[in-house]
């Protein structure tokens, strides 16, 4: 019988850890010539010592970049694209929606450079 409390707190300390997976992740999100490969890196010399960081095991995705062994066994990922999936572009449209029909002077200021959504139709030319 497995212990799923007591076998997953190892992987769950990894990931919510001051310099865990989703910390490392949201550091490098910020800094624009981060890439997946110096993510990687980050991950292998903050978490590389633990029992549960292993390397990659997977017979599917031979692009895998580190392991994770809890009670589900052992489980590994790919890194590649975490980075840009991580990014949360604000809507166009919404962005719009802030420029141009709110009544906060501040939230107009914060977005005064963002091109936003056209509010016009371009026309063809020719026409």
């Amino acid at each position: 019988m497995v212990d799923f409390g007591m076998d997953l707190a190892a992987a769950i300390i990894m990931f919510e850890k001051p310099m865990g997976i989703w910390a490392i992740l949201e550091e490098e999100s910020l800094f624009p010539k981060a890439t997946d490969k110096s993510f990687e890196e980050k991950l292998k010399a903050s978490l590389g010592k633990l029992p549960v960081f292993l390397k990659p095991q997977s017979k599917t995705d031979k692009n895998a970049h580190f392991a994770i062994s809890h009670y589900a066994g052992i489980v590994s990922y790919n890194v590649t694209n975490w980075l840009e999936k991580n990014k949360d572009p604000v809507n166009d449209s919404v962005v719009e929606v802030f420029k141009s029909t709110s009544s906060c002077v501040l939230l107009v200021h914060l977005w005064r450079d963002h091109p936003g959504q056209p509010t016009t139709t371009p026309k063809e030319e020719g026409k």
